[in-house]
Protein backbone atom coordinates (compact mmCIF):
# COMPACT_ATOMS: atom_id res chain seq x y z
CA UNK A 1 0.00 0.00 0.00
CA UNK A 2 1.30 3.42 -0.95
CA UNK A 3 1.56 5.87 1.97
CA UNK A 4 -0.37 8.97 0.97
CA UNK A 5 0.18 10.86 4.27
CA UNK A 6 1.15 14.44 3.34
CA UNK A 7 3.48 14.77 6.36
CA UNK A 8 5.30 11.64 5.37
CA UNK A 9 5.78 13.10 1.90
CA UNK A 10 7.21 16.32 3.34
CA UNK A 11 9.70 14.63 5.64
CA UNK A 12 10.56 11.77 3.35
CA UNK A 13 14.21 11.69 2.33
CA UNK A 14 14.84 13.06 -1.16
CA UNK A 15 15.21 10.58 -3.98
CA UNK A 16 18.69 9.72 -5.13
CA UNK A 17 20.08 10.96 -1.74
CA UNK A 18 23.75 10.15 -1.33
CA UNK A 19 25.19 8.70 1.87
CA UNK A 20 26.95 11.97 2.74
CA UNK A 21 23.73 13.95 2.22
CA UNK A 22 21.89 11.51 4.46
CA UNK A 23 24.39 12.02 7.28
CA UNK A 24 23.99 15.81 6.98
CA UNK A 25 20.20 15.55 7.01
CA UNK A 26 20.17 13.30 10.08
CA UNK A 27 22.60 15.63 11.90
CA UNK A 28 20.37 18.60 11.15
CA UNK A 29 17.29 16.75 12.42
CA UNK A 30 19.11 15.78 15.62
CA UNK A 31 20.24 19.39 16.18
CA UNK A 32 16.69 20.65 15.59
CA UNK A 33 15.36 18.07 18.07
CA UNK A 34 17.98 19.14 20.65
CA UNK A 35 17.06 22.81 20.27
CA UNK A 36 13.38 21.97 20.58
CA UNK A 37 14.05 19.97 23.76
CA UNK A 38 16.13 22.82 25.24
CA UNK A 39 13.27 25.23 24.57
CA UNK A 40 10.78 22.87 26.19
CA UNK A 41 13.09 22.41 29.19
CA UNK A 42 13.54 26.19 29.55
CA UNK A 43 9.77 26.72 29.39
CA UNK A 44 9.22 24.04 32.01
CA UNK A 45 11.94 25.50 34.23
CA UNK A 46 10.42 28.95 33.92
CA UNK A 47 7.00 27.56 34.76
CA UNK A 48 8.33 25.87 37.90
CA UNK A 49 10.20 29.04 38.93
CA UNK A 50 7.03 31.06 38.37
CA UNK A 51 4.99 28.65 40.49
CA UNK A 52 7.67 28.67 43.18
CA UNK A 53 7.86 32.45 43.14
CA UNK A 54 4.07 32.63 43.23
CA UNK A 55 4.11 30.60 46.46
CA UNK A 56 6.93 32.72 47.93
CA UNK A 57 6.36 35.43 50.50
CA UNK A 58 6.82 38.94 49.17
CA UNK A 59 7.52 41.79 51.59
CA UNK A 60 7.88 45.43 50.63
CA UNK A 61 9.92 47.85 52.75
CA UNK A 62 8.38 51.32 52.50
CA UNK A 63 9.18 54.64 54.09
CA UNK A 64 10.78 57.99 53.35
CA UNK A 65 14.51 58.39 52.74
CA UNK A 66 16.60 57.76 55.88
CA UNK A 67 13.69 56.07 57.61
CA UNK A 68 15.82 52.99 58.28
CA UNK A 69 14.69 50.65 55.48
CA UNK A 70 18.16 49.46 54.52
CA UNK A 71 19.11 49.08 58.18
CA UNK A 72 16.00 46.98 58.76
CA UNK A 73 16.92 44.86 55.73
CA UNK A 74 20.34 44.21 57.26
CA UNK A 75 18.59 43.10 60.43
CA UNK A 76 16.57 40.64 58.33
CA UNK A 77 19.80 39.32 56.84
CA UNK A 78 21.41 39.14 60.26
CA UNK A 79 18.47 37.25 61.75
CA UNK A 80 17.88 34.75 58.95
CA UNK A 81 21.07 34.70 56.81
CA UNK A 82 23.92 35.49 59.22
CA UNK A 83 26.81 34.41 56.99
CA UNK A 84 25.70 37.02 54.46
CA UNK A 85 27.31 39.55 56.78
CA UNK A 86 30.54 37.65 57.22
CA UNK A 87 30.94 37.42 53.46
CA UNK A 88 30.66 41.19 53.00
CA UNK A 89 32.54 42.53 56.03
CA UNK A 90 35.41 43.94 53.88
CA UNK A 91 32.90 45.83 51.72
CA UNK A 92 31.20 47.38 54.72
CA UNK A 93 34.56 48.40 56.14
CA UNK A 94 35.04 50.78 53.20
CA UNK A 95 31.47 52.07 53.49
CA UNK A 96 31.92 52.83 57.20
CA UNK A 97 35.21 54.60 56.46
CA UNK A 98 33.40 56.72 53.85
CA UNK A 99 30.64 57.46 56.37
CA UNK A 100 33.31 58.72 58.75
CA UNK A 101 34.93 60.85 56.04
CA UNK A 102 31.50 62.24 55.16
CA UNK A 103 31.02 63.41 58.76
CA UNK A 104 34.46 65.00 58.71
CA UNK A 105 33.54 66.79 55.48
CA UNK A 106 30.44 68.23 57.09
CA UNK A 107 32.48 69.50 60.00
CA UNK A 108 35.05 71.07 57.69
CA UNK A 109 32.31 72.74 55.63
CA UNK A 110 30.76 74.30 58.73
CA UNK A 111 34.16 75.50 59.96
CA UNK A 112 35.06 76.87 56.52
CA UNK A 113 31.81 78.82 56.28
CA UNK A 114 32.30 80.23 59.75
CA UNK A 115 35.85 81.33 58.96
CA UNK A 116 34.86 82.85 55.61
CA UNK A 117 31.94 84.69 57.20
CA UNK A 118 34.25 86.08 59.86
CA UNK A 119 36.89 87.15 57.34
CA UNK A 120 34.23 89.02 55.41
CA UNK A 121 33.63 91.26 58.43
CA UNK A 122 35.37 94.70 58.70
CA UNK A 123 39.03 94.73 59.71
CA UNK A 124 39.67 94.16 63.39
CA UNK A 125 42.67 93.68 65.69
CA UNK A 126 41.89 89.96 65.80
CA UNK A 127 42.29 89.68 62.03
CA UNK A 128 45.53 91.64 62.01
CA UNK A 129 47.08 89.01 64.25
CA UNK A 130 46.59 86.22 61.70
CA UNK A 131 49.86 84.76 60.47
CA UNK A 132 49.58 82.38 57.51
CA UNK A 133 51.64 79.25 57.75
CA UNK A 134 51.54 78.97 61.53
CA UNK A 135 50.35 75.38 61.33
CA UNK A 136 50.90 73.29 64.48
CA UNK A 137 52.75 70.01 64.20
CA UNK A 138 50.93 66.71 64.10
CA UNK A 139 50.60 65.41 67.68
CA UNK A 140 51.62 61.97 68.80
CA UNK A 141 48.30 61.57 70.62
CA UNK A 142 44.95 63.32 70.11
CA UNK A 143 44.89 64.69 73.64
CA UNK A 144 48.30 66.33 73.09
CA UNK A 145 47.23 68.33 70.04
CA UNK A 146 48.72 71.85 70.46
CA UNK A 147 45.76 73.40 68.63
CA UNK A 148 43.29 72.25 71.26
CA UNK A 149 44.58 72.72 74.84
CA UNK A 150 42.67 70.93 77.57
CA UNK A 151 42.18 74.09 79.60
CA UNK A 152 42.91 77.78 79.57
CA UNK A 153 42.36 80.37 76.83
CA UNK A 154 43.51 79.74 73.30
CA UNK A 155 46.92 81.11 72.47
CA UNK A 156 45.86 81.71 68.85
CA UNK A 157 44.11 84.75 67.47
CA UNK A 158 40.34 84.43 67.30
CA UNK A 159 38.68 84.23 63.91
CA UNK A 160 35.11 84.21 65.25
CA UNK A 161 33.89 87.65 66.27
CA UNK A 162 30.26 86.58 66.63
CA UNK A 163 30.41 83.80 69.19
CA UNK A 164 29.06 84.12 72.69
CA UNK A 165 31.59 85.42 75.16
CA UNK A 166 31.41 82.15 77.08
CA UNK A 167 32.10 80.02 73.97
CA UNK A 168 35.66 79.12 73.01
CA UNK A 169 36.52 80.76 69.67
CA UNK A 170 37.73 79.25 66.42
CA UNK A 171 41.39 79.94 65.89
CA UNK A 172 43.95 79.85 63.12
CA UNK A 173 44.84 76.36 64.35
CA UNK A 174 41.38 75.19 63.26
CA UNK A 175 42.07 76.55 59.80
CA UNK A 176 45.41 74.71 59.68
CA UNK A 177 43.80 71.51 60.91
CA UNK A 178 41.15 71.82 58.23
CA UNK A 179 43.85 72.04 55.56
CA UNK A 180 45.50 68.86 56.84
CA UNK A 181 42.21 66.96 56.61
CA UNK A 182 41.29 68.10 53.10
CA UNK A 183 43.03 65.11 51.38
CA UNK A 184 40.28 62.91 52.84
CA UNK A 185 37.77 64.65 50.60
CA UNK A 186 39.77 63.72 47.49
CA UNK A 187 39.66 60.06 48.50
CA UNK A 188 35.92 60.32 49.04
CA UNK A 189 35.28 62.03 45.71
CA UNK A 190 37.41 59.49 43.85
CA UNK A 191 35.46 56.57 45.29
CA UNK A 192 32.15 58.33 44.68
CA UNK A 193 32.95 58.64 40.98
CA UNK A 194 33.71 54.94 40.80
CA UNK A 195 30.52 53.95 42.60
CA UNK A 196 28.23 56.24 40.58
CA UNK A 197 30.19 56.89 37.36
CA UNK A 198 27.22 57.98 35.23
CA UNK A 199 26.81 61.04 37.43
CA UNK A 200 30.44 61.64 38.28
CA UNK A 201 29.86 60.58 41.87
CA UNK A 202 26.95 62.98 42.30
CA UNK A 203 23.44 61.64 42.96
CA UNK A 204 21.03 62.28 40.10
CA UNK A 205 18.76 65.26 40.76
CA UNK A 206 15.29 64.38 41.93
CA UNK A 207 12.26 65.92 40.21
CA UNK A 208 10.78 67.26 43.43
CA UNK A 209 14.01 68.36 45.06
CA UNK A 210 14.39 71.99 45.94
CA UNK A 211 17.40 71.77 48.19
CA UNK A 212 19.40 68.95 46.66
CA UNK A 213 23.01 68.89 47.72
CA UNK A 214 25.68 67.56 45.41
CA UNK A 215 27.67 64.70 46.83
CA UNK A 216 31.15 65.31 45.52
CA UNK A 217 31.28 69.09 45.51
CA UNK A 218 30.62 69.51 49.21
CA UNK A 219 28.19 72.36 48.58
CA UNK A 220 25.42 72.62 51.15
CA UNK A 221 22.31 74.64 51.80
CA UNK A 222 23.69 76.16 54.97
CA UNK A 223 20.63 78.12 55.79
CA UNK A 224 18.97 74.88 56.83
CA UNK A 225 21.61 73.04 58.83
CA UNK A 226 23.99 71.72 56.21
CA UNK A 227 25.08 68.76 58.25
CA UNK A 228 21.58 67.40 58.28
CA UNK A 229 21.08 67.75 54.55
CA UNK A 230 21.74 65.15 51.89
CA UNK A 231 25.39 66.04 51.25
CA UNK A 232 28.12 63.54 51.99
CA UNK A 233 26.15 60.33 51.49
CA UNK A 234 27.51 57.21 49.85
CA UNK A 235 25.38 56.68 46.74
CA UNK A 236 25.22 53.53 44.59
CA UNK A 237 23.03 52.18 41.83
CA UNK A 238 20.84 49.17 42.70
CA UNK A 239 22.54 45.92 41.78
CA UNK A 240 25.80 44.23 42.71
CA UNK A 241 28.29 46.23 40.60
CA UNK A 242 29.19 48.55 43.48
CA UNK A 243 30.09 45.54 45.63
CA UNK A 244 32.67 44.41 43.07
CA UNK A 245 34.20 47.90 43.09
CA UNK A 246 34.48 47.99 46.89
CA UNK A 247 35.83 44.44 46.91
CA UNK A 248 38.71 45.56 44.71
CA UNK A 249 39.27 48.68 46.81
CA UNK A 250 39.35 46.72 50.06
CA UNK A 251 41.89 44.31 48.54
CA UNK A 252 40.04 41.24 49.80
CA UNK A 253 38.45 38.20 48.20
CA UNK A 254 34.91 37.55 49.33
CA UNK A 255 34.10 34.00 50.37
CA UNK A 256 31.83 33.20 47.46
CA UNK A 257 32.25 31.80 44.01
CA UNK A 258 31.10 33.57 40.85
CA UNK A 259 28.43 30.93 40.38
CA UNK A 260 26.92 31.47 43.83
CA UNK A 261 24.41 34.33 44.11
CA UNK A 262 25.36 36.87 46.75
CA UNK A 263 21.92 36.75 48.31
CA UNK A 264 21.63 32.95 48.39
CA UNK A 265 23.63 31.60 51.33
CA UNK A 266 23.87 27.89 51.92
CA UNK A 267 21.35 26.00 54.02
CA UNK A 268 23.98 25.31 56.69
CA UNK A 269 24.65 29.01 57.00
CA UNK A 270 20.99 29.72 57.70
CA UNK A 271 21.07 27.53 60.78
CA UNK A 272 24.04 29.28 62.38
CA UNK A 273 23.09 31.80 65.08
CA UNK A 274 25.15 34.94 65.40
CA UNK A 275 25.59 37.43 68.22
CA UNK A 276 25.54 41.20 67.59
CA UNK A 277 29.16 41.54 68.73
CA UNK A 278 30.53 38.40 67.13
CA UNK A 279 34.10 38.84 65.87
CA UNK A 280 34.31 39.01 62.08
CA UNK A 281 35.84 36.32 59.97
CA UNK A 282 39.32 36.98 58.70
CA UNK A 283 39.16 37.86 54.99
CA UNK A 284 41.56 36.42 52.48
CA UNK A 285 44.12 39.01 51.54
CA UNK A 286 44.87 39.43 47.88
CA UNK A 287 47.79 41.72 48.32
CA UNK A 288 49.71 43.50 51.07
CA UNK A 289 49.82 46.65 48.94
CA UNK A 290 46.70 48.82 49.43
CA UNK A 291 44.55 49.80 46.49
CA UNK A 292 45.11 53.44 45.36
CA UNK A 293 41.49 54.24 46.32
CA UNK A 294 41.63 52.49 49.70
CA UNK A 295 40.98 55.15 52.39
CA UNK A 296 42.56 53.04 55.16
CA UNK A 297 46.18 54.35 55.06
CA UNK A 298 45.16 58.01 55.01
CA UNK A 299 42.53 57.54 57.71
CA UNK A 300 44.99 55.79 60.00
CA UNK A 301 47.46 58.67 59.55
CA UNK A 302 44.85 61.37 60.22
CA UNK A 303 43.05 59.78 63.16
CA UNK A 304 44.68 62.14 65.72
CA UNK A 305 43.58 65.19 63.74
CA UNK A 306 40.02 63.86 63.27
CA UNK A 307 39.72 63.06 66.97
CA UNK A 308 41.10 66.46 67.93
CA UNK A 309 38.63 68.21 65.63
CA UNK A 310 35.60 66.30 66.89
CA UNK A 311 36.43 66.63 70.60
CA UNK A 312 37.39 70.32 70.42
CA UNK A 313 35.16 72.57 72.61
CA UNK A 314 35.15 75.38 70.04
CA UNK A 315 33.82 73.06 67.35
CA UNK A 316 31.09 71.72 69.61
CA UNK A 317 30.13 75.27 70.59
CA UNK A 318 29.85 76.15 66.90
CA UNK A 319 27.65 73.10 66.18
CA UNK A 320 25.42 73.92 69.14
CA UNK A 321 25.12 77.54 68.03
CA UNK A 322 24.01 76.40 64.55
CA UNK A 323 21.64 73.77 65.93
CA UNK A 324 23.51 70.90 64.26
CA UNK A 325 23.45 67.44 65.87
CA UNK A 326 25.66 65.21 63.78
CA UNK A 327 25.20 62.29 66.15
CA UNK A 328 21.57 62.02 65.01
CA UNK A 329 22.50 61.62 61.35
CA UNK A 330 22.69 58.21 59.69
CA UNK A 331 26.14 56.67 59.35
CA UNK A 332 27.65 58.61 62.27
CA UNK A 333 30.99 57.16 63.45
CA UNK A 334 32.95 60.15 64.77
CA UNK A 335 32.68 58.82 68.32
CA UNK A 336 34.42 55.64 67.14
CA UNK A 337 37.26 57.24 65.18
CA UNK A 338 40.03 55.93 67.49
CA UNK A 339 38.71 52.38 67.13
CA UNK A 340 38.12 52.60 63.37
CA UNK A 341 41.56 54.11 62.84
CA UNK A 342 43.44 51.25 64.50
CA UNK A 343 45.56 49.17 62.11
CA UNK A 344 43.82 45.93 61.19
CA UNK A 345 40.37 47.13 62.28
CA UNK A 346 37.40 45.27 60.85
CA UNK A 347 33.77 46.23 61.51
CA UNK A 348 31.51 44.19 63.77
CA UNK A 349 27.81 43.54 63.24
CA UNK A 350 26.70 46.68 65.09
CA UNK A 351 28.95 48.80 62.87
CA UNK A 352 27.48 47.29 59.70
CA UNK A 353 23.91 47.83 60.87
CA UNK A 354 24.65 51.49 61.65
CA UNK A 355 26.34 52.17 58.29
CA UNK A 356 24.59 54.44 55.80
CA UNK A 357 24.42 53.60 52.10
CA UNK A 358 21.99 55.33 49.77
CA UNK A 359 20.72 53.18 46.90
CA UNK A 360 19.07 54.47 43.73
CA UNK A 361 16.54 52.07 42.30
CA UNK A 362 14.82 48.99 43.74
CA UNK A 363 16.78 46.06 45.14
CA UNK A 364 15.34 42.57 45.43
CA UNK A 365 16.70 40.27 48.13
CA UNK A 366 15.87 36.56 48.32
CA UNK A 367 15.99 34.53 51.53
CA UNK A 368 15.40 30.86 52.23
CA UNK A 369 14.06 30.92 55.77
CA UNK A 370 14.23 27.70 57.82
CA UNK A 371 15.28 25.88 54.64
CA UNK A 372 11.66 25.83 53.54
CA UNK A 373 9.80 29.06 52.83
CA UNK A 374 11.24 31.45 50.29
CA UNK A 375 11.03 35.19 50.89
CA UNK A 376 11.50 38.14 48.56
CA UNK A 377 12.10 41.49 50.23
CA UNK A 378 12.07 44.64 48.11
CA UNK A 379 14.00 47.67 49.30
CA UNK A 380 12.77 50.72 47.41
CA UNK A 381 14.06 54.28 47.31
CA UNK A 382 12.22 56.53 49.74
CA UNK A 383 13.01 59.97 48.32
CA UNK A 384 10.02 61.91 47.04
CA UNK A 385 11.24 61.77 43.45
CA UNK A 386 11.51 57.95 43.38
CA UNK A 387 8.20 56.93 44.97
CA UNK A 388 6.55 56.52 41.57
CA UNK A 389 8.58 53.29 41.24
CA UNK A 390 6.69 51.69 44.12
CA UNK A 391 3.45 50.94 42.27
CA UNK A 392 4.91 48.20 40.07
CA UNK A 393 5.82 46.23 43.23
CA UNK A 394 2.37 46.43 44.83
CA UNK A 395 1.04 43.45 42.90
CA UNK A 396 0.70 40.21 44.87
CA UNK A 397 2.61 41.48 47.92
CA UNK A 398 1.76 39.71 51.18
CA UNK A 399 3.00 42.31 53.64
CA UNK A 400 4.35 45.83 53.83
CA UNK A 401 6.75 46.92 56.54
CA UNK A 402 6.30 50.67 56.80
CA UNK A 403 9.02 52.54 58.68
CA UNK A 404 8.06 55.87 60.23
CA UNK A 405 10.90 57.48 62.20
CA UNK A 406 9.59 59.54 65.12
CA UNK A 407 11.86 62.50 64.42
CA UNK A 408 9.45 65.38 64.79
CA UNK A 409 12.05 68.17 64.69
CA UNK A 410 13.78 67.45 61.36
CA UNK A 411 13.02 68.45 57.78
CA UNK A 412 13.32 66.48 54.54
CA UNK A 413 16.56 66.74 52.60
CA UNK A 414 14.64 67.18 49.33
CA UNK A 415 12.40 69.96 50.65
CA UNK A 416 13.53 71.83 53.74
CA UNK A 417 10.01 73.20 54.22
CA UNK A 418 8.45 69.77 54.91
CA UNK A 419 8.67 68.15 58.33
CA UNK A 420 9.90 64.53 58.28
CA UNK A 421 7.16 63.21 60.53
CA UNK A 422 4.50 65.09 58.60
CA UNK A 423 5.78 63.50 55.39
CA UNK A 424 5.70 60.02 57.00
CA UNK A 425 2.09 60.47 58.08
CA UNK A 426 1.11 61.72 54.62
CA UNK A 427 2.83 58.73 53.01
CA UNK A 428 1.17 56.36 55.48
CA UNK A 429 -2.26 57.69 54.51
CA UNK A 430 -1.56 57.09 50.81
CA UNK A 431 -0.35 53.52 51.44
CA UNK A 432 -3.34 52.65 53.64
CA UNK A 433 -5.83 54.02 51.08
CA UNK A 434 -4.26 52.38 48.01
CA UNK A 435 -6.72 49.78 46.60
CA UNK A 436 -3.85 47.70 45.18
CA UNK A 437 -2.72 47.01 48.74
CA UNK A 438 -6.16 46.19 50.15
CA UNK A 439 -5.22 42.54 50.75
CA UNK A 440 -1.75 43.20 52.15
CA UNK A 441 -1.00 43.42 55.84
CA UNK A 442 0.67 46.71 56.70
CA UNK A 443 3.07 46.50 59.64
CA UNK A 444 4.06 49.84 61.13
CA UNK A 445 7.50 50.28 62.65
CA UNK A 446 7.79 53.46 64.70
CA UNK A 447 11.52 53.67 64.21
CA UNK A 448 14.47 55.60 65.67
CA UNK A 449 13.14 55.44 69.22
CA UNK A 450 16.67 56.09 70.48
CA UNK A 451 16.76 59.45 68.70
CA UNK A 452 13.30 60.33 70.01
CA UNK A 453 14.40 59.58 73.56
CA UNK A 454 17.54 61.70 73.34
CA UNK A 455 15.60 64.53 71.68
CA UNK A 456 13.03 64.61 74.48
CA UNK A 457 15.73 64.40 77.16
CA UNK A 458 17.45 67.42 75.61
CA UNK A 459 14.35 69.49 76.33
CA UNK A 460 12.92 69.79 72.81
CA UNK A 461 9.14 70.07 73.06
CA UNK A 462 6.89 68.22 70.64
CA UNK A 463 4.30 70.99 70.69
CA UNK A 464 6.80 73.38 69.11
CA UNK A 465 6.83 71.28 65.92
CA UNK A 466 3.44 69.54 66.23
CA UNK A 467 0.94 72.12 67.56
CA UNK A 468 -1.85 69.51 67.69
CA UNK A 469 0.08 67.67 70.41
CA UNK A 470 -1.13 70.35 72.79
CA UNK A 471 -0.24 70.23 76.47
CA UNK A 472 0.34 66.47 76.72
CA UNK A 473 3.36 65.46 78.85
CA UNK A 474 6.62 65.70 76.91
CA UNK A 475 7.83 62.18 77.71
CA UNK A 476 8.37 58.96 75.77
CA UNK A 477 5.24 57.17 76.91
CA UNK A 478 2.79 59.94 76.00
CA UNK A 479 4.57 60.99 72.78
CA UNK A 480 4.71 57.44 71.41
CA UNK A 481 1.10 56.78 72.39
CA UNK A 482 -0.06 60.00 70.69
CA UNK A 483 1.59 59.19 67.35
CA UNK A 484 0.71 55.49 67.49
CA UNK A 485 -2.97 56.36 67.87
CA UNK A 486 -2.67 58.89 65.07
CA UNK A 487 -1.32 56.24 62.70
CA UNK A 488 -3.94 53.75 63.93
CA UNK A 489 -6.80 56.17 63.22
CA UNK A 490 -5.70 56.78 59.63
CA UNK A 491 -5.22 53.03 59.12
CA UNK A 492 -8.76 52.29 60.29
CA UNK A 493 -10.41 55.15 58.39
CA UNK A 494 -8.60 54.86 55.05
CA UNK A 495 -8.15 51.10 54.53
CA UNK A 496 -10.38 49.84 51.64
CA UNK A 497 -11.32 46.81 53.75
CA UNK A 498 -11.02 46.04 57.44
CA UNK A 499 -7.65 44.67 58.49
CA UNK A 500 -5.65 44.34 61.68
CA UNK A 501 -3.32 47.10 62.84
CA UNK A 502 0.21 45.95 63.66
CA UNK A 503 2.63 48.39 65.27
CA UNK A 504 6.10 47.94 66.75
CA UNK A 505 8.42 50.44 68.36
CA UNK A 506 11.96 49.90 67.12
CA UNK A 507 15.45 51.26 66.99
CA UNK A 508 16.91 49.59 63.92
CA UNK A 509 20.49 49.90 65.19
CA UNK A 510 19.55 47.87 68.29
CA UNK A 511 20.12 44.53 66.62
CA UNK A 512 19.05 42.28 69.49
CA UNK A 513 15.69 43.98 70.08
CA UNK A 514 15.00 44.40 66.36
CA UNK A 515 15.70 40.75 65.62
CA UNK A 516 13.23 39.74 68.34
CA UNK A 517 10.60 41.94 66.72
CA UNK A 518 11.39 40.60 63.25
CA UNK A 519 11.06 37.00 64.44
CA UNK A 520 7.53 37.75 65.60
CA UNK A 521 6.74 39.61 62.39
CA UNK A 522 8.09 36.72 60.31
CA UNK A 523 5.87 34.20 62.11
CA UNK A 524 2.82 36.40 61.62
CA UNK A 525 3.48 36.94 57.92
CA UNK A 526 4.22 33.25 57.35
CA UNK A 527 1.03 32.16 59.13
CA UNK A 528 -1.09 34.59 57.12
CA UNK A 529 0.54 33.41 53.90
CA UNK A 530 -0.13 29.74 54.68
CA UNK A 531 -3.75 30.52 55.51
CA UNK A 532 -4.20 32.17 52.10
CA UNK A 533 -2.72 29.07 50.45
CA UNK A 534 -5.21 26.96 52.45
CA UNK A 535 -2.31 25.03 53.98
CA UNK A 536 -3.55 25.69 57.53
Amino acid sequence: MVDTDSWSAIFAPPQNETLAEKHVRIAQQQEAARISKDIDDAIEKSRKQFEKRKRAIKVLLLGQAESGKSTMLRNFQLAFCPTYFHREIPIWKVIIQLNLIGSVKRLLTIIEDELEATLSLPSSPSRSNLRPGASPLLPTHPSDHPAFPRSGPSSHASLDLRHDSSDPPLTQAHSALRLRLLPLLSVETNLARQLLPEFGGTPPPLPSSTGWTKWASGACAHSSHPSLSGGGEICVRAGGAWKSILERVSGTLLNSSPDTPQDDPSDDALAQPIQPRSPPLSPKLRSTRPHPSDPTPLLEALVPDIHALWTDPAVHALLKRKGVRLEHSAGFFLNDVLRIGKPGWMPDIDDIVRARLRTFGVEEHRFSVDNSSEWYIYDVGGSRGSRHQWVSYFDDVQAIIFLAPLVFNQMLDEDRMINRLEDSISLWKEVCANPLLARANIILFLNKMDILESTLKSGVRVQTYVPTYGSHPNDMEHVVKYFREKFRAYHKRLSPKQRSFFCHETSAIDTAATQAVLSGVREGILRGHLEKLSVI
